[in-house]
Formats: C-alpha cells, structure tokens, sequence
C-alpha cells in the first residue's frame, strides 16, 4: 500500500465489514437510524431496539425486515431468470484474483495489489480511473453467487466494497489535515476523490448497489454489521449526488434517473422521497432541453442518443413498475417515441451505425435488443416493430430519405435493403463535448460497404499523451468536409437552406460560417441509384488554401492522371472519386486512421484536394461519388459554371453516358 494511503487508513476508524468485523464509522455520517423511517410498518422490532441504544440488536432486525418486506420491483432485473454470461463470468473469476475489469479498452484487467490500490493508474487515461470506480465486476460477482451459491464471490463482492469504503472517503481531505498529512497527500487524496466520487461514477454505483443488494440480501454471509454499511454509504451516496448534480449533458441524466431510482427501491430513507422527486424533476426537465424537436438528443452522437433513450425508458419503467407513472406527463413518452425514430433512421441496413462524435460501432444484436425493449413500450409503431423483429412484423416507413434539420442529420437513401445505397450527412448546432468540429461531414454506405466512416474518437482524455491522441482524431480535416489552411472549424452552426427530396433526386443545401471570414455553402445531389455529387462553394474575405477531404475505409485505392480515385475492393463493390473547382486543383495524400472502438484503430486511406482561395474571392469545388458499375462507369466529367448566382446555381455532370443537370434556387 503507498504512503498516501497508509497515512489516510492511519486516520480512519474503519474495519472490516465481513461477518468478523465491527461497523465502520463514516466520519460525521449520522448514525443510519437516523437516517432511516423508523415508523413504517414492519419496522416495530427495529424501533424497539433503536430506543433501547442496542445497535447490533436493531442491525439483526432490520435484516429480517429487509428480507421479509414487501418486495419492490427492481426494473431491469428479474430474479427467477438471472444468468451470467461468459464475460460477467470472466469478471467475476478475475475480480477474485484482484484483476479488475476497469475498462473494456484496456484488457487483458490489471492487477490492482493483493492489498487492493484504487489509486492504481497503469495509463494516465482519465476514463480509466473513473471506470474502476464504476465497479463494473460486482454486479457479475453477485450474479456468480446467486446462481451458484458458491461464497466466493459473496465474499469477495463485500469484502471488496469494505475496502473501497475505507480507502476512498469522501472526506478524506478532512481526515488527512486532522492527521497532520503533508500537502503533497492532501493534494493527491483531493485528485482522487474526484475519480472516485465524481457524481457520474457516484450514481453508477447508486444504481449497481441495487442490483446487488437484490441478489445477495437473502444470503447467510450477509451480516447485519455488513447491512448497516451498506445503507449509510447508500445513503452517502444518494445525499452526495442530490447536492452535486451535473450541470448538463447525458451526466445529469443518468444521475437523475439513479436517484429516481434509489428514491423507489429504499423507501425506508426518509428522504426517499426528496431523492424520487429530484430525479423525476430533472428528467421531465431535460427531456426538453436536451432533446431536439426532430426528437436527436443534443450532444449529436449516436451512443449518447442511445443512452439517452435507455435513460427516459428505465426511469420511466421504474415507476410505472412502482406507481409513479403518473409523474411523467405525456409529452415524455411522446419525445421518447420520437428518439427511437431518429435511432433507426440513421442506421445503415446492415445495422451498422454512424459514428460521428464520440459514437463507437453498435453491433446488431444490441441494438435488436434495444428495439425490442423500445418497441414493449411503443407497440403501436409499426416502424420500430420492423426493426425489432427484423421485418417479421410491422412495416418499414413510406419514406427513403428523411430529415432531422434542427439536430442537422439528414439520411439520403435509395432504399431500406442491402442493395442499397445510403448516405448521412452531419451538419448542425454547435454541441457538446462529445460532438466534434465536423459540420457538412458524410459517410456512404452501399452494399454492405461504409466507404467514408468517420474516423471516430479512439480515446477520451487524460495526460497530454492521451488527449493527443483524442485530439488527432478530433481534427477537422479527418473528416470528410472543407477545411481552410488544415485548421479545426471555428464555428460548427450549420443551417438548413434547402432540402427536397424524391425517389429521383434528393437536394441538400446547407451553410457553415466555418472560420471568420469564410462561409462554406455545401450542397449534396444524391440520385435514386446512388450517385452522389457534392457542390462545396467558400466565400468570404479570408484567404488561404482550401482543401476538401475526403477519410475512405481501409483498403487499396488508386489515383488516376485525370484526378479520379478508385477503390480497389476484390468483391468488386467499388467506386470512383473525382472533385474539379473553379481553379486548377492539387491532390494530396494525408495520414488516415478509423477507429470503432475505444484505443482500436486501423490505418485508412485519406487525401484531400486542394486549392487556393484569394481575399474576397469564392472557390467552388464539385465532386462526384459513382459506384463502379454500370451504368456508371466510363469517364467522369465535370464542368462547373462560375459560382451560384445570387441563390440560383446550375451545372451539370456527366459520369458514363449519361449527364446529370443539377442545381438549386433558394427561395
């Protein structure tokens, strides 16, 4: 054990809490029969030995009580059909061995000391040391021992959280003055307090307390000494999260629907109901404020919406299971509905995802899971149906292409089946954290083939290491917009100047005031056969080269001397590339990577075209995407007029024998 918490235990009067130990004391925690309701009915033993000053009398009651009260329903968890699957087993079997699973990004799980370090940062990743505080393996170590009955891990679940107790009080500061702790340890218990309690990891453990109290209460090695921790470091928990709120984001959300949910689940606190009503206040809140009208969660990244979905329907499930349906008016479940839409449009049809932002690759059968979940709560919608079932029951929308123009998603296709062609474009408000400087960026899908996945976000932050490698995949020109002079977007404020869409043709236009003093105006010509071509016009005073980029999927491609670029994918699922602007143009190679997953990543191919924009001027580009096949294939030629004239603009494109008029007039 290091010093730092050699000197803290010094400080603290806690032992264990095993069936051996004594109750820990929590610093200036009240004692939890002041904390708890003793007038509800079933309590009367408790009373009775509370009144009387015999703790350990009123700590074997209160487990009876607990055992024998009148259950209530855990939404989620269904106690006659609980199974471990084969990584809650591995997490379990390694959590024995004090090999925690912190991070699904770093496995195999290290090693945290046969006496356990929580302070253990192998990588100065943040997520990493936040995650260990998530406890990810006690829920599979409680599960292993409901099935099994094996007390291993009824053991180790509780003599693990013992510790996590003793070595990370929330008043550790405190503790380490009174023990005259020099200040480079006060200093390091200041950083680790905000690992350990921050309120996101706190409600984490809210919740997962839950599930584990459920599992283990009935068990012979759940004392009542165990009990009475139990409860004050629940209610520690609780009380820290009402007085700490997130300001915003999906953090708050989760928060408010764990305090809604601990508020439910342990009414005997008496302030049960304060923690209910928070949780339900905020929700009902936040679902206006961070949900868009077009129903897409406001930090603009696919995994977050998702999550925020799961958040609205479990805080929702939790008290309609309990009676307090009543609490959400139904404008929530409304929005709620309108979010499930927004998630299945915006899929491809091989159930990939885009991953804009921090979004990570879904794969099928979670989401399958989710849409069946979803669809229990909306059985109406036939749309949400189809996907639940895959097609077994309810019916696919009556539309291809959709929009969503407040959040600025916007899903070009030529169908909903694996023939055809999709293309999602990203151009909207300025967001949050996990959104990125991306306005007008595109992937396209056709036959099963993502040719321009966005190179996702690789890591979160930490050190300077970490964050630059977050960084990297944060810049502008790894993604498949404009860039000025290869600098990160400005301003990502994206606004919807035309959209209409046809079986034949769907037009989009939108405009970025990009970087100050240049405006990028993008419009997207999308065919029914899956012929894109995309207009990029930058104006404004600034100065300075311009460059298109484009990120592919990794593979070979291959640059032809008339500037067309070709993927060169065996299955013969390929398509050709060529831009032209105003002026003559360079192609530049540039370094590519995409990554799906948290610290996974695969080198790609990247280039940008590029060309040099003078003080006032305007510089048009036009690119056209052709699958190659036919009827697309033979030369590409583009010959772009001089840029738009007012809000009208015309040219057109031919690609094979066949030319292509396109344009707009913004009204």
């Amino acid at each position: 054990m290091n010093r730092i918490l050699m000197t803290l235990c010094a400080a603290l009067t806690l032992g264990a809490a095993s069936a051996a130990g004594t109750t820990p004391a929590l610093g200036d925690e009240k004692s939890l029969y002041d904390l708890l309701d003793l007038e509800r009915p079933g309590m009367e033993a408790v009373k009775k030995a509370v009144a009387k000053g015999n703790v350990a009398a009123a700590d074997k009651e209160l487990l009876k009580y607990f055992r024998t009260r009148k259950p209530v329903e855990l939404f989620g968890l269904d106690l006659e059909n609980v199974k471990v699957n084969k990584l809650e087993q591995k997490q379990a079997d390694e959590a024995l061995e004090h090999k925690f699973y912190a991070h699904k990004g770093y496995q195999p799980s290290y090693f945290y000391g046969d006496d356990i370090d929580w302070r253990y940062w192998p990588v100065k990743d943040n997520e990493l040391r936040w995650q260990l505080h998530r406890h990810y393996w006690f829920i599979p170590l409680a599960k292993c021992y409901y099935t099994t009955g094996d007390a291993k891990y009824i053991d180790a679940w509780m003599d693990q959280y013992t510790d996590w107790v003793k070595k990370n009080p929330l008043d550790g500061v405190k503790r380490l003055k009174a023990a005259g702790a020099s200040a480079a340890e006060i200093a390091a218990e200041k950083e680790n307090i905000r690992f350990a309690w921050r309120p996101m990891e706190a409600g984490r453990r809210l919740q997962d307390l839950l599930t584990e109290f459920a599992l283990t209460i009935h068990s012979p090695r759940f004392t009542p000494r165990f009990l009475n921790l139990f409860l004050r470091t629940y209610r520690q928990h609780a009380d820290h999260i009402l007085h700490n709120y997130s300001k915003q984001g999906n953090h708050l959300l989760f928060e408010a629907q764990r305090m809604l949910f601990a508020g439910i689940y342990f009414p005997e606190f008496r302030e049960a109901q304060e923690w209910r009503r928070s949780g339900i206040e905020i929700l009902n809140r936040e679902i206006g404020v961070q949900v868009y009208p077009d129903g897409m969660q406001f930090e603009l990244d696919f995994g977050y919406h998702i999550a925020a979905i799961d958040i609205f329907l479990k805080a929702l499930g939790m008290a309609r299971a309990n009676g307090y349906e009543g609490e959400f008016p139904a404008s929530y479940i409304e929005t709620v509905g309108k979010m499930t839409a927004v998630t299945w449009n915006l899929l491809f049809p091989d159930w990939s995802n885009p991953m804009f932002g921090d979004t990570k690759s879904h794969d099928k059968s979670s989401l399958q899971r989710q849409f069946r979940s979803w669809s229990k709560v909306f059985p109406g919608d036939k749309q949400l149906q189809w996907f639940a079932t895959e097609g077994r029951k309810g019916a696919l929308p009556d539309y291809t292409s959709q929009q969503f123009p407040e959040s600025g998603f916007y899903v070009l296709r030529t169908g909903w089946d694996k023939n055809a062609t999709v293309t999602v474009v990203k151009a909207g408000p300025p967001a949050f954290w996990h959104n990125q400087p991306d306005n007008g960026t595109f992937e396209y899908w056709r036959r099963g083939r993502n040719f321009f996945p966005d190179s996702g976000s690789y890591v979160y932050g930490g050190d300077s290491a970490v964050l630059a490698q977050r960084n990297w995949f944060r810049q502008t020109r790894v993604h498949n917009t404009v860039t000025l002079d290869d600098r990160n977007l400005e301003k990502t404020d994206s606004e919807l100047l035309l959209w209409d869409a046809t079986p034949e043709l769907t037009t989009l236009v939108t405009e970025n005031p990009s970087y100050e003093g240049l405006t990028h105006r993008r419009a997207m010509f999308f065919t029914g056969k899956g012929l894109l071509v995309i207009a990029d016009l930058v104006s404004g005073p600034a100065a300075g080269n311009v460059r298109v980029h484009f990120n592919l999927c990794p593979g070979r491609i291959e640059y032809a001397r008339d500037g067309t670029v070709r993927t060169l994918f065996a299955d013969g699922n390929n398509i050709r590339i060529k831009t032209s602007a105003t002026v003559p143009v360079q192609i530049r190679e540039e370094e590519g990577w995409v990554s799906t997953a948290y610290r996974k990543k695969e080198e790609r191919p990247a280039y940008a075209v590029e060309a040099p924009k003078t003080a006032g001027g305007e510089l048009l580009f036009i690119t056209v995407i052709a699958p190659d096949e036919a009827p697309f294939q033979g030369s590409i030629a583009i010959v772009p007029q001089k840029a738009p004239v007012g809000d009208t603009f015309r040219f057109a494109v031919r690609v094979g024998a066949k030319t292509y008029d396109l344009g707009y007039e913004l009204k």
